[in-house]
Parts: structure tokens; sequence; C-alpha cells
């Protein structure tokens, strides 16, 4: 199983690298996708070179952290993230990678000033980009107001945005959806002052049309780790 691992993200690297000459934009960082994998593939993926790290679930990345504590990744929340869950979610992860409520926000960073760290909590800013009503994310309307609420927060650094577009078997035609978080963050860039050169958006079946129209991260699971486990 290690071997498949290893190589599936040897081609993903290299696809990545291929998409990037396609590219006007910088680096890009792999975010293995690890939600419904067990503790032992992500352990395989580090040392396959893995670093950055994707999980859906507070509970289930609880379950797997005590296995993994010698490991020092770069766990990403990136599923939605509930208020109540909040408080859990700060204490846990390096970035919380789906945030799109200030009050979210707010809890996490009333937990970060509790926890007394001298480390900021990176957030990204989730975007709805289409009106796919099962969606979550920020709607784009209120998105300007939402970023300057939450880089006041003094625990939270927030740096960039991400995005999960319709599921389309064609990647070309989710190619949209991305130019459009693009636009969205480059304007976002005058009217706020603030830098936000994250731009979290991809997965396994369009990552590379992603990075060519400027992801600075893609997430991709199935492609690392094979077909999630149901449940």
């Amino acid at each position: 199983m290690s071997e498949t691992i290893r190589e599936n993200i040897v081609r993903i690297q290299a696809c990545m690298a291929r998409a990037r000459e396609k590219s006007r934009h910088g680096e890009v960082t792999l975010i293995g996708v690890s939600k419904t994998h067990p503790a032992e593939a992500i352990r395989e993926a580090y040392e396959a070179g893995l670093q950055h790290f994707g999980e859906n679930r507070v509970q289930e990345w609880e379950g797997k952290r005590a296995l993994l504590q010698d490991l020092p990744g770069n766990w990403h929340l990136i599923g939605h993230l509930q208020s109540n869950k909040a408080a859990r979610a700060a204490k846990i992860f390096n970035s919380v990678d789906s945030v799109d409520d200030f009050a979210v926000a707010q809890r996490l960073d009333n937990v970060r000033a509790e926890l007394n760290s001298s480390e900021k909590l990176r957030v990204l800013i989730e975007v709805r980009v289409e009106e796919e009503a099962s969606k979550t994310g920020a709607e784009i309307q209120f998105l300007p107001e939402l970023v300057e609420k939450i880089a006041a927060l003094k625990n939270l650094q927030v740096d960039g945005l991400m995005c999960i577009p319709p599921f389309l078997e064609e990647a070309e035609r989710v190619r949209p959806y991305f130019t459009r978080l693009r636009k969205l963050r480059d304007e976002l860039v005058v009217s706020s002052g603030l830098p936000l050169p994250v731009l979290s958006m991809g997965m396994s079946h369009d990552f590379e049309v992603a990075i060519e129209e400027g992801a600075t991260e893609v997430r991709i699971g199935t492609a690392i780790f094979g077909s999630r486990a149901k449940g």
C-alpha cells in the first residue's frame, strides 16, 4: 500500500508541475485529503514526502491524532465547521480552511486567546461560487464585510479563500468557478489591503485546471489514497 501511495504522490506532483508551466502563478501546496482513511495511510503519505493533510470532521481527526502525534505535519480542517465544534477545532488544527461565518470565526478567536498561543490560527474563508443549495460557503455579496470583520480578530490570520465548486466530470467546465474565486481574491486584495496569498481550489479530477487558474493549494484525496471507505 505504501508503494502505491508514494507512486500516486509522485504522479500527482508531476501533473502539478506541468500545470504550473501553463500558469503565471507560483508554488502550489499539495494537501492530501485523508478523511475516512486510517492513520496508517496518513503516515505512509508523510513518509513519502507529503506534509499537509486535510480532514473533514473534527471528531474524526481527534480519533486519528493520538496515533500521529510524532509527525510534524500541517493539519487542515477542510470540512464545514459548526459553531459548537469551533472550540475543539481551534485546539487541534494548524489551519481552518472552511470559515464562512463570523460567529464561527469569533469562537475560534476566543479559544486561541484562551490558549495564550503566540501563533495566530490561519484561516481561509470558504466562498460559495455558485447557487447550489447544498453548498456551504459565504455568499459573494457579503464577502468584503466578512473579510474585514475576521481580519480584525487578533488571534486569527486570514490568508485567503477556498471554494468547492460543483462536481463536473469535464474539468474544463469547472474552470469558470476557479476564475471567479481568483478574481474575487484580487478584488479583495485591493479593497481590504490584505495580501490574501492563498487560493485553495481544485481536487483529484480538476486540480490541473485549478492550478492554471491560480490555485496555490490543491486538495487531493482519491488520487492519493484511493476510494474513500463508506460510512
